[in-house]
This record gives C-alpha cells, sequence and structure tokens, in this order.
C-alpha cells in the first residue's frame, strides 16, 4: 500500500512538472474542464476564433477568422465601391488585412495622416472584429514613390509611421485592447506592392498583421 502511496504522488509530481511548463492556453482550457467537466470547458478545441473569450488565435483557425472578416466587410453599406480596395490573405507571418488605394477611392486625404471618413469606417469594422482576440497584431503603413510635397523635413517615411499609428490610436478607441497591438511600422516605398509601378496608387496601403500562436 506504501509503495502505491508513492507511486500516485509520483505521478502527481510529474502531472503537475508537466502543467508547469505548458503554455498558458493550455493551463485554461485544462482549468476550464475540471471547473465545468459537464459542457463549458469549450477552451479544450482550437476550432474557435475567440469571440467573446480572448481565446487565442492558432494558425490553423486563420481561414476561419478571413472567413468571418470577408463576411463582416460584405454587409458595409458602401462594400461594392470598397470590394477591389481590400485584400485578405494568409501568410506565413500571419493574416494580412491590406487596405488599398486607387485613384478615386481612398483612405487618406492627399498627404494627410489621419483616415478619412471611408477609412475611419472601415478601420473600426476591423477593430470590432479583432477586438475579442488575444492574439498580437502589427499595423503598417506604406506609400508609393511619389515624394512627399508639404512640410520642411517630413516625407514618405513620416507620412507612412504616421498613417499607422493613426489607425493604430483609432482602432484602439473603437475594439483593440490596448495590449493587443505589439508593432505599429512605416516603410515608406521601400516595400511596393507593384515594384513595377512605384507610383500605382495601391502602393499606399495600410496593412494590419493579425499573429497566430
Amino acid at each position: 500500500m506504501a509503495y502505491a502511496d508513492f507511486v500516485t504522488a509520483m505521478m502527481a509530481l510529474f502531472i503537475v512538472l508537466w502543467l508547469l511548463n505548458t503554455g498558458k492556453p493550455v493551463r485554461e482550457a485544462i482549468a476550464g474542464y475540471f471547473n465545468d467537466p459537464a459542457g463549458t470547458a469549450e477552451k479544450m478545441g482550437t476550432n474557435r476564433i475567440g469571440t467573446a473569450d480572448n481565446l487565442p488565435l492558432a494558425k490553423d483557425d486563420l481561414s476561419k477568422l478571413k472567413e468571418e472578416l470577408e463576411k463582416a466587410i460584405h454587409s458595409m453599406p458602401n462594400f461594392d465601391a470598397l470590394k477591389n480596395q481590400i485584400e485578405i490573405t494568409i501568410t506565413p507571418e500571419g493574416l494580412r488585412i491590406e487596405l488599398l488605394e486607387t485613384e478615386k477611392g481612398t483612405f487618406f486625404d492627399i498627404g494627410s495622416p489621419e483616415p478619412n471618413q471611408t477609412g475611419k469606417a472601415l478601420l473600426q469594422l476591423l477593430a470590432e472584429q479583432l477586438g475579442s482576440l488575444s492574439n498580437k497584431i502589427s499595423i503598417e503603413g506604406h506609400t508609393d514613390a511619389k515624394p512627399f510635397a508639404g512640410k520642411t523635413n517630413y516625407g514618405n517615411w513620416e507620412l507612412s509611421t504616421d498613417r499607422a499609428n493613426a489607425a493604430r490610436r483609432l482602432m484602439q478607441e473603437t475594439g483593440l485592447k490596448a495590449d493587443e497591438v505589439s508593432q505599429v511600422r512605416g516603410y515608406a516605398d521601400r516595400l511596393l506592392r507593384k515594384p513595377n509601378a512605384p507610383l500605382d496608387p495601391s502602393n499606399r496601403r495600410i496593412s494590419v498583421i493579425v499573429h497566430p500562436l
């Protein structure tokens, strides 16, 4: 009997050591099961994208999030005018959401670091959809290769960074949590979407990246 107690104690020790070395989502899932083994332990799976539970989004769930974002964007009143300006792709870095400008459709007025009404509406929609996740998010600003004309000592580097930061500020005011954004990046014209057409309007864009665990 003493040997059996010893084996049980050792097994319990190994389980505790294993739990201490697992990630937070696994610990939360196990705790959720023991708190309610009958039915509310939905955290045991990875099929959910983290609605109101602030669950982390695994890489395998990116396609589901992509579908939900596309559905939400389709419901926007001016979707027909925007459908060619929004591109959502799954990349090694995560789910990349690109807001692309055209000659007639812009998210920022020319030379302005602040989003216009169209830009605000779309960024707010994204913030509402992404704010329920616990994944980290990066926001990038990009310009075309046309030199910025206006302020002295202010160019495309400053403009792209200011636009990305303005997008972050608005998204945090309308849905994103304060600690959800991990990076704000300004690339000027260094990462052109169309390198062979450096002045193409689609090079001017805001990119929102949802990083998987």
